[in-house]
């Protein structure tokens, strides 16, 4: 698991590259001395209000695009998780007092009512 700032350069070419504020990468192979060449897993992104368009709508499309398997949006203004795991095409909301399974790892949630956020 890697936070922000970790450059994630999702087109492998060495320019344009995202900086999402938690990336899980289980190959190995895909870090590198300037970041990750490749998709991670699973990225999580926690909304800002500048952030807001960017993460719910282009990092969204980019994100399913390079492969990334798993997208989680935490919202703190919503009080909301949005879940998009592209492996199944499913797409899910949950609240702040919810426990969130990752649909990529067996057994893995996060509860979010024991997690206190900060505002940024």
């Amino acid at each position: 698991m890697f936070p922000s700032p970790f450059a994630v350069f999702l087109c492998r070419d060495d320019v344009n590259y995202v900086e999402p504020d938690l990336s899980i990468i289980c190959d190995k192979n895909k870090i590198t001395d300037k970041g990750c060449e490749g998709a991670p897993d699973w990225i999580i992104e926690i909304v800002s209000p500048s952030s807001r368009s960017m993460d719910y709508n282009q990092k969204l499309f980019k994100y399913r695009t390079a492969g990334v398997r798993e997208y989680w949006i935490v919202d703190q203004m919503k009080q909301q998780v949005t879940v998009y795991n592209f492996e199944h095409d499913l797409f899910e909301e949950y609240s702040f007092t919810d426990k969130v399974k990752a649909g990529i790892y067996n057994e893995f949630e996060v509860d979010f009512s024991k997690i206190r956020l900060e505002s940024k």
